[in-house]
């Protein structure tokens, strides 16, 4: 009977000290060197709408570009933000999510050496005009 009323004890100190859970900010991407998120790697929360170049040691090596789980995506870009788009075949290859099947490995799309800038932007849905026919 001790040992019920201490154990409901410590479990009524427990829940009144326990923080409320927080919401993760939209705009956590993981990058790293290597694929499979190896090598050297950092995890930052990036404002939408809003251009960020990579710098050292991700600049123009990048294999894992991971946005996390929330409704938003990035463009990764060959050329640094502002910069002019010169490539004949395109200075992105399109939008990256939580659900794109290589954002933990871009070698095996070939783009390990080339994301020079980034930028995110929210997920948006249209909802049809009910004036529109």
């Amino acid at each position: 009977m001790k040992l019920t009323s201490l154990l409901l004890s410590a479990a009524a100190v427990s829940l009144s000290t326990a923080k409320p859970v927080q919401k993760r900010q939209v705009g956590g991407v993981l990058i790293c060197n290597g694929p499979d998120a190896t090598g050297n790697c950092t995890h930052e929360t990036y404002e939408m709408e809003t251009c960020y170049n990579l710098t050292s040691p991700f600049f123009q090596n990048a294999a894992t570009f991971a946005p996390d789980g929330e409704a938003f995506f990035c463009y990764p870009y060959i050329m640094p933000c502002g910069g002019l788009c010169t490539s004949p075949t395109g200075c992105t290859f399109g939008a990256v999510s939580f659900d794109y099947e290589h954002k933990y490995n871009l070698s095996a799309i070939g783009w390990d050496h080339y994301i020079s800038s980034f930028e995110c932007h929210l997920n948006s849905t249209t909802t049809p005009s009910p004036y529109r026919r």
